[in-house]
C-alpha cells in the first residue's frame, strides 16, 4: 500500500490541486455571503451548475465539435469563462432579490432564509431538467442525463514531475483559479467596494450611518460570489467535459466543506480549505479507493465542526485589513 502511495503521489497531488481549486472558487460564494449576512446560501450549488451550462452554451452555439488550437482556443476559453460568470452572477443576484431580500426586509429568521435557499435550489434543478436542457440545448430525452461536451483542447503534457505528466488542462484550472482568487482578495482589501463589504460584515448599523448602501453591498456580494462560481463552472467544463442538472449538489457540499475547513467567512480560508480538501480526498483515495472520496470529504466536515468549527485560519471577512 505504501508503494502505491509513492507511485500515485504526484498524479494525485496534481488532480487534488485541480479539484481543490474548483472547490475553493465555489467556496468563495459561501464564505462571502456568510461574512456579510451570516447566511449559508445553499442555493449557491445551483449557481455553480448554471455556470457550467452557461459555459457550455458557447461551444454549443459556435458548433464546435473538435479540439481547437492557438488563438481560436484562447478566444473560446475566454468566452466560456465570461459566459459562465455572466450566467452564475445573474442567477446569484436574482436569488438575492427574489429569495432573500424580502425575508431580510421583514426581519425573518435565518431558518426561513435557509428553507428559501433549499426551495430555490430544488426549483433551479428541476427548471434545468424540464425546461432549459430540453429546449435551449435541444436534448428532449436527456434532461436528467449527464451531458457531455466535445473535447475543446488536447490533453497534451506540459511538463512532468518525477516522471509523471502534468497536462495543460490541469495547469489551466489551477493557474486560472488561483489568479481569480488573488484578484478577489485585492478587490476586497484594496477597493471602495471591498471596504463597504468589510464594513457591512463588521457592523451593518454603523455602515449605514457611514453612508454605505446595504442593499447595494449585499447585491454586489452575491454578484461577486456568483461570478467566482461561474469561473469554477467554466474551468470544470473545460477540464472534465461534462455536466448535469444535479452536478451542483455534490460540488456544493464539498465547497461548503472547504469553506468550513478554511474558516467560514474568510476569503483566504476558502483557498486553503479548497486546496486542502482536494489533496486529502485524493490522497485518501489511494489507500481506500476512489469510491471512498466522498466519504473522506464528509468525514472531514464532521470532524472540523466537532473539533475546530472556526476552521484552519478562523478569521472572518470582517477582520480582514487593507
Amino acid at each position: 500500500m505504501f508503494n502505491d502511495f509513492i507511485n500515485q503521489f504526484w498524479p494525485s497531488t496534481v488532480d487534488g490541486l485541480a479539484f481543490g481549486s474548483i472547490y475553493a472558487l465555489i467556496a468563495l460564494g459561501y464564505t462571502m455571503v456568510y461574512g456579510v449576512l451570516r447566511l449559508i446560501n445553499f442555493a449557491h450549488s445551483e449557481v455553480f451548475m448554471i455556470g457550467t451550462f452557461g459555459a457550455m452554451f458557447v461551444p454549443f452555439v459556435l458548433g464546435i465539435n473538435s479540439a481547437l488550437t492557438g488563438l481560436a482556443l484562447v478566444g473560446v476559453i475566454i468566452l466560456m469563462i465570461l459566459a459562465g460568470m455572466l450566467a452564475s452572477a445573474g442567477t446569484a443576484v436574482a436569488l438575492e432579490r427574489i429569495a432573500y431580500r424580502p425575508l431580510r426586509r421583514r426581519g425573518a429568521s435565518r431558518l426561513a432564509a435557509l428553507i428559501s435557499a433549499i426551495g430555490a435550489s430544488i426549483f433551479l434543478q428541476e427548471l434545468f431538467a424540464l425546461v432549459i436542457i430540453p429546449q435551449v440545448f435541444d436534448r428532449p430525452q436527456q434532461g436528467r442525463i449527464q451531458m457531455g461536451m466535445p473535447r475543446l483542447m488536447e490533453r497534451t503534457e506540459l511538463f512532468s514531475i518525477a516522471g509523471h505528466p502534468v497536462r495543460v488542462d490541469q495547469v489551466l484550472v489551477i493557474v486560472a483559479a488561483v489568479g481569480m482568487m488573488i484578484v478577489l482578495d485585492r478587490l476586497v482589501n484594496r477597493t471602495k467596494i471591498g471596504r463597504g463589504i468589510r464594513a457591512t460584515a463588521q457592523n451593518p448599523e454603523a455602515a449605514v450611518l457611514m453612508g454605505v448602501n446595504i442593499d447595494s453591498i449585499v447585491r454586489m456580494t452575491f454578484l461577486i460570489g456568483g461570478a467566482m462560481a461561474g469561473v469554477a463552472g467554466a474551468l470544470y467544463l473545460i477540464a472534465y467535459e461534462n455536466t448535469s442538472y444535479i452536478i451542483g449538489f455534490l460540488f456544493g457540499i464539498k465547497a461548503f466543506t472547504a469553506a468550513v475547513l478554511g474558516g467560514i467567512g474568510n476569503l483566504r480560508g476558502a483557498l486553503v480549505g479548497g486546496i486542502t480538501l482536494g489533496l486529502v480526498e485524493n490522497y485518501g483515495a489511494i489507500f481506500f479507493g476512489s469510491d471512498w472520496k466522498h466519504v473522506i470529504s464528509f468525514t472531514i466536515l464532521v470532524l472540523v465542526l466537532m473539533f475546530r468549527p472556526t476552521g484552519i485560519l478562523g478569521e472572518s471577512l470582517q477582520q480582514a485589513r487593507a
